[in-house]
C-alpha cells in the first residue's frame, strides 16, 4: 500500500512538473534573462548587419504580450522580423523589472505593454509606443499587426525592399 501511494505520488509529482514546463515553453518572456545583455548584443548585431532592433517589451502575465506574441509566430512575421530586425524581447515583470533598461529607451511602457521601441542600425532610436499603439493587440487583427511591424521596418530603415 505505502509503495502504491509513493508511486501515485510520484506520477502527480511528474506530470505536474511537466506541466510547468510546457507551460513555461509557450510563454514568450523569458523572466530570468539579463535583458541589458540582450538589447546590447542585438543592437550591435543590428549595427553590424545594418538592420534595426526592435525592442519588445511585455510580460508573460499580459494577455494583449501573449497575443501580439503568437500573431509574430505566423510565417509572414516570422519572415518580415528576420529579414527587417534584430529583435529582442524583454520582460517588465509587475513593472517592477527591468525598467531602468526601459526608461534608457524613453519608457515606451508608459502606455501600456505590449510595447515596442525601433533602434536604427546606427544606434538612434527612431520610434517608440509610448501611445499604447500595441496595448491592445488582442483587439488588432494579424494583417493590422503585420502592416504596423512594415511601418517599423520603414521607419527603421530596413536594408531590404518591405513590401507595401
Amino acid at each position: 500500500m505505502i509503495k502504491r501511494r509513493f508511486f501515485l505520488l510520484l506520477v502527480v509529482a511528474l506530470v505536474a512538473a511537466l506541466a510547468d514546463v510546457s507551460a513555461a515553453a509557450d510563454l514568450p518572456y523569458d523572466t530570468k534573462a539579463d535583458a541589458g545583455a540582450q538589447v546590447r548584443l542585438a543592437l550591435a548585431q543590428g549595427a553590424d548587419q545594418h538592420r534595426p532592433t526592435l525592442i519588445i517589451f511585455g510580460a508573460n502575465w499580459c494577455s494583449d504580450c501573449r497575443v501580439l506574441w503568437k500573431v509574430l509566430q505566423q510565417p509572414e512575421n516570422q519572415d518580415l522580423l528576420a529579414t527587417c530586425f534584430q529583435l529582442v524581447k524583454v520582460d517588465v515583470g509587475e513593472f517592477d523589472h527591468n525598467m531602468a533598461l526601459a526608461m534608457e529607451f524613453d519608457n515606451p511602457t508608459a502606455g501600456g505593454i505590449p510595447a515596442a521601441v525601433v533602434v536604427d542600425a546606427g544606434g538612434k532610436q527612431v520610434y517608440s509606443t509610448k501611445a499604447g499603439e500595441l496595448a491592445d493587440a488582442r483587439r488588432m487583427s494579424p494583417a493590422g499587426i503585420h502592416d504596423f511591424l512594415v511601418k517599423l521596418a520603414r521607419l527603421g530603415g530596413a536594408p531590404l525592399p518591405v513590401p507595401p
